[in-house]
Formats: C-alpha cells, sequence, structure tokens
C-alpha cells in the first residue's frame, strides 16, 4: 500500500509571522523627539524565506530626506551621525515624497505576499517607528503599511540570545563584521539590524529540531 504523500510547509514569510511580513527599518534623524526633530534619512531591508524556512535579506530601499519646516535639527545629532542636511550630494526629497518612495515597495511585498500588513522590525523600534509615524502625521500621509503599534525589537532579542543590547557589541557577538566608519548611517544599520534578526530568527527557529514553519494559522 502506497504512503499518503507527506504535506509541503507553507514556508511563506507572512505565515511565519502569523500574517505579518517583518521589514527591517532604521532612520536618522535631528535629535531624539519623533515629533520635534527633523527626518534625515529613512532606510529599509525586506526579508524573505529560502526552501529551508531561512530568513534572508532582499531588497533594499534607502532615501534622504529634506528636514521639514516644522521640525528642527538638533547639532548634537549632527556630531553623531555626521549627516549635513543642505549637502546637495545627499540628493534629499521633500518628506511626502520620501513617504511615498519608501512605503511603495513595502505595500508592494505586503500584497505579493497576501499579508496583512508589515511590521516594522528595529534596534530600539518604538523610536523608528514614532519617527515615521510623526513624519506621517506631518505631512498627512495616510498610507503607512505598518502595524500601528507592534513592532519586533532587536535589543530585547540580542540582549535574550547573545547577551547584548549595542548593534555593534550584538553584531560582533554573532560574528558578523562591523565598521565603525560606516555606523549611523541609516542603509547600514538597517542592513545590519536585518543580519542580526536573521541570524537570531534562524536560530531560535531551528534549536531543538524544531521545524522552521511549524505555526498555526494566522489569526483572522
Amino acid at each position: 500500500m502506497s504512503e499518503a504523500p507527506t504535506e509541503q510547509p507553507d514556508w511563506s514569510i507572512a505565515r511565519r509571522f502569523r500574517g505579518f511580513v517583518p521589514v527591517v527599518v532604521d532612520v536618522e534623524t535631528g535629535g531624539l523627539d519623533p515629533q520635534g526633530h527633523a527626518l534625515l534619512e529613512l532606510a529599509a531591508v525586506l526579508l524573505d524565506v529560502d526552501e529551508h524556512g531561512r530568513l534572508y535579506p532582499t531588497e533594499e530601499i534607502a532615501v534622504s530626506v529634506h528636514p521639514s519646516h516644522l521640525t528642527e535639527v538638533d547639532p548634537v545629532s549632527i556630531k553623531i551621525h555626521g549627516i549635513d542636511p543642505s549637502d546637495p550630494e545627499r540628493e534629499a526629497v521633500e518628506e511626502r515624497a520620501a513617504l511615498d518612495a519608501f512605503f511603495r515597495p513595502i505595500r508592494r511585498q505586503v500584497k505579493a505576499l497576501n499579508a496583512r500588513r508589515a511590521i516594522l522590525v528595529g534596534h530600539n523600534a518604538p523610536f523608528d517607528l514614532a519617527v515615521v509615524k510623526a513624519a506621517c502625521e506631518r505631512t498627512g500621509y495616510k498610507r503607512n503599511p505598518f502595524h500601528p503599534f507592534s513592532t519586533l525589537d532587536t535589543v530585547t532579542a540580542a540582549a535574550v540570545a547573545i547577551g547584548e543590547t549595542v548593534l555593534a557589541k550584538a553584531c560582533t557577538a554573532a560574528g558578523f563584521d562591523w565598521d565603525n566608519s560606516r555606523a549611523h548611517g541609516a542603509l547600514y544599520d538597517a542592513q545590519k539590524t536585518a543580519e542580526l534578526f536573521c541570524h537570531i530568527t534562524n536560530q531560535l527557529s531551528t534549536d531543538n529540531g524544531r521545524a522552521a514553519l511549524r505555526v498555526r494559522e494566522p489569526l483572522k
């Protein structure tokens, strides 16, 4: 008697994350106040899963933002990340146009994967989400694809899995290269955060012989 065919696992990234699509985000700003300080850079790394259910980075998004006239830039922040808001070589665009360029590929991925929404992954993710939401409020932008309050924070994940909370130290402890000269650039920090998130998620998904995507049906 022939055996019944083995059901193949659903490796889709949206199924892995309960109907959401994780997108790694980093922002650079003119200070620590999401409402009052300028948004200067937006970056994101989209993710997918391979045939074994392992998470990996795919598309990258990076946009330089012209500071809104409703915000300020704290000189202390410039000393940290070295961004000159007036530098023409940044090719910065106005805040609303920046949001549209940033969100468009994320919305496209959410739709392509038949997911409910994107969920923001970041190192101190609540800050990045607050900055993005504040920019949407300033510009009246209504098509923010991210969950309005839930995030996936690599600070917590790294503390639990690696014993480090600083991004540079967590990446180094995980065995990744770290270039201090490129740190505090939104794209570089998003790339390293994506590496860290994928590493931790893949490790946790395969420890103790657990299949990566043996999960329940997404919540309705």
